[in-house]
């Protein structure tokens, strides 16, 4: 009887023979820039990186140093990482689609590995009156949620929202303050805020 793993025809000599023939279980060692270099279009393909996070990524990888800035010039050249052009889109994308002030976006792109310059650069587009407009448009958003709340509770919610989104204190509780004074809401004792 001819049990199913073997053939007909096979001895255990020849099965033996066959194993060491076939290829190795792991890959054979590779190019450590080639290595890098599909690290770094693998991670490209599903979105826009900076610098600083390929760089993170070949660093866990184990990707020498002078093998990844090599890697990373050559993307940089070829147009394939543009930290100011992520910048720009990462401020217009998080500013409108979020609400996010000047400075949680300045403490996000830090996070990412990008330059100060090009952070200072990047959220400089905002102008005071645009972030102002933002934070109006977000209170009246959440202003309906907090009716029934005493005016002190409903100051510290909303002013919190503005706070937990980057915005100044100075400019959350203004802009608060003028929302609930339109609301007609008491705002006496609330003037120096």
């Amino acid at each position: 009887m001819v049990r199913r793993t073997e053939w007909p025809g096979d001895s255990s000599d020849s099965s033996r023979a066959g194993n060491e023939l076939s290829p190795p279980l792991s890959p054979p060692p590779q190019d450590p820039a080639e290595r890098a270099r599909a690290i770094c279009l693998r991670l490209l393909t599903g979105t826009p990186r900076t610098r600083g996070q390929l760089a993170e990524a070949l660093r866990k990888r184990e990707v020498p140093d002078e093998i990844a800035e090599e890697v990373l010039a050559r993307f940089e050249e070829a147009g394939l990482i543009d930290d100011a052009a992520f910048a720009d889109a990462w401020v217009e994308s998080r500013h409108h689609g979020r609400g996010l002030a000047r400075r949680a976006l300045a403490r996000e792109l830090r996070t990412k590995g990008v330059d100060s310059a090009l952070i200072d650069r990047a959220v400089g587009q905002l102008d005071t009156e645009q972030e102002e407009a933002t934070a109006r448009e977000l209170v009246d958003r959440k202003l309906r949620a907090t009716r029934g709340l005493d005016r002190d509770r409903r100051l510290r919610r909303l002013a919190g929202m503005l706070a937990r989104k980057g915005y100044g204190e100075g400019l959350a509780l203004r802009v608060v303050r003028q929302a609930l004074e339109e609301e007609g809401e008491d705002t006496d004792g609330l003037e120096g805020l």
